[in-house]
């Protein structure tokens, strides 16, 4: 058997936390397994889809590298494919026409309601025949009355509904568009999926579409219902919480493999081991490993996973993230240093790339002014001398390296006879507009030396306008 998974979101938001997660160990098992990885757009939901998140989804898929096999499908695309398999069951008695009026079924399941009773539709049209004319309809499933689903999940164990627990289930509505747990059955056979692995919150549709699946004479899927996630306070997960969406996490200044780390340890381990490469998740991954408790959301652990990946992937590697950080900043990074040699210097002193772009900009760029505070400290008159000295020190240095660079600038406090404090500070807001920056050798081996040259010329004249007024 060639495993198949499947992600199948709806379009009517962004691909948030959970759905990542879903995709993820759908992912993983496919990979591990050497099988195929299905994305489909579950969109029957007409009003509420939209081409804005069917790209949210798509971009947020490409931007964790969760590539799929097969897809995108579309369910808008398949109606003629559902409606042909719903006149299959009504040919064969396995689906009826109900011609209940919506008001009708409203009122029963409030008196059901009232008494005490599950709401449900009690089936009085399940084998009726006195269809009324040009009266609109739905078309349902005649679910089974008697025996038990047992759904034998990879998470939850042995789960059993009785069938009198369901009632029978629209798959078609009265506008003629067939409903969501319908093709979710079809696609499901269609695509040849073998495991299904989606959110508790499906637990009650699964033995409504393992029913269908039979009634089509369809494999029925093992399947795997993933727990919630909590936010840090232990309530469902949602905006209050902060980014939910994928790409905000990008926009935050999370690399991928940070996001994809954290995800893959919200109820699932192996020992004790939090970081893991993409490769160790697919070889080490197993749908029976996951836990069937709720996971807490705890963005300090996602932080500390972020600084790990940026000190520890392949400079360049992060750099193709940096870069869009910078190009969100409109900074151009083809004339200055290059982003690697920046991560090696500053990835120690942040918790995202986007801090990183945006303490980093005096690379690329003229700062428009120096920091308030720094400037008021370190740009006063006595500065004014250290700046000239180290200016014609570091000029005259020939080879431009940041041995070199740290003995010009020892060389004008051992002249001076003051403490390097007096002649560092001064000079890291001249050249960094900002008063903290890395060690100023390797700071200033990434600079050119007529840049580093015009900016200690824009601190002495800050100090002379500040002499005059």
């Amino acid at each position: 058997m060639t495993v198949a998974t499947r992600f199948a979101p709806s379009p009517t938001g962004y691909l948030h936390v959970g759905g990542a997660r879903t995709a993820l160990y759908s992912w993983l098992y496919t990979k591990n397994k050497g099988g195929k990885f299905v994305l489909r757009i579950e969109d029957t939901d007409i009003e509420r889809s939209t081409q804005e998140a069917i790209d949210a989804i798509l971009e947020g898929m490409q931007w964790l590298g969760l590539d799929w096999d097969d897809g995108p499908y579309y369910q808008t695309k398949r109606f003629d494919r559902y409606k042909e398999l719903i006149q299959q069951l009504l040919d064969e008695g396995k689906a009826y026409k109900c011609f209940m009026p919506a008001a009708e079924l409203d009122k029963i399941r409030e008196e059901q309601m009232a008494k005490g009773e599950k709401p449900r539709y009690p089936g009085m049209w399940r084998d009726r025949t006195d269809h009324p004319e040009g009266q609109p309809f739905v078309i349902r499933f005649k679910n089974p009355l008697e025996g038990k689903v047992v759904i034998n999940d990879h998470i939850r164990g042995t789960i059993e509904i009785a069938n009198s627990e369901l009632d029978d289930l629209i798959i078609q509505r009265s506008d003629g568009t067939p409903t969501y747990n319908f093709c979710v059955v079809v696609d499901d056979w269609d695509m040849g999926i073998t495991h299904v692995v989606r959110g508790e919150d499906h637990i009650n549709n699964t033995p409504r579409q393992i029913n269908i699946l039979e009634a089509l004479g369809a494999p029925v899927p093992e399947y795997a219902h993933v727990s919630m996630i909590l936010g840090d306070d232990g309530k469902k997960l949602s905006k209050r919480h902060g980014a939910v969406s994928v790409m905000q996490y990008r926009d935050d200044g999370y690399l991928p493999q940070a996001l994809l780390n954290y995800l893959v340890r919200l109820g699932w381990s192996h020992g004790d081991q939090e970081i893991f490469s993409r490769e160790e998740m697919i070889e080490l991954f197993n749908l029976d490993a996951i836990s069937p408790s709720a996971s807490a959301f705890n963005t300090d652990k996602l932080i500390w996973l972020n600084q790990h990946y940026m000190k520890s992937l392949p400079a360049s590697e992060v750099a193709e993230h940096l870069k869009w950080h910078f190009e969100q900043l409109n900074v151009d990074v083809n004339d200055g240093p290059s982003l690697e040699a920046v991560i090696a210097i500053q990835a120690e002193r942040v918790k995202t790339l986007k801090e990183l772009a945006e303490i980093s900009q005096y690379f690329y760029q003229e700062y428009e002014e120096f920091d308030a505070g720094a400037a008021k400290k370190h740009l006063r008159p006595v500065a004014k001398e250290a700046l000239q000295l180290v200016a014609t020190k570091l000029a005259a240095v020939k080879e431009w390296d940041p041995e070199n660079i740290q003995a010009a600038i020892n060389g004008t406090a051992e002249e001076l006879g003051v403490g390097m404090g007096k002649v560092g500070m001064p000079l890291r807001v001249a050249v960094t507009g900002s008063g903290n920056s890395p060690s100023l050798d390797v700071t200033l081996n990434l600079l050119k030396k007529q840049q580093i040259a015009q900016r200690i010329d824009k601190a002495l004249k800050f100090i002379a306008d500040r002499e005059n007024n």
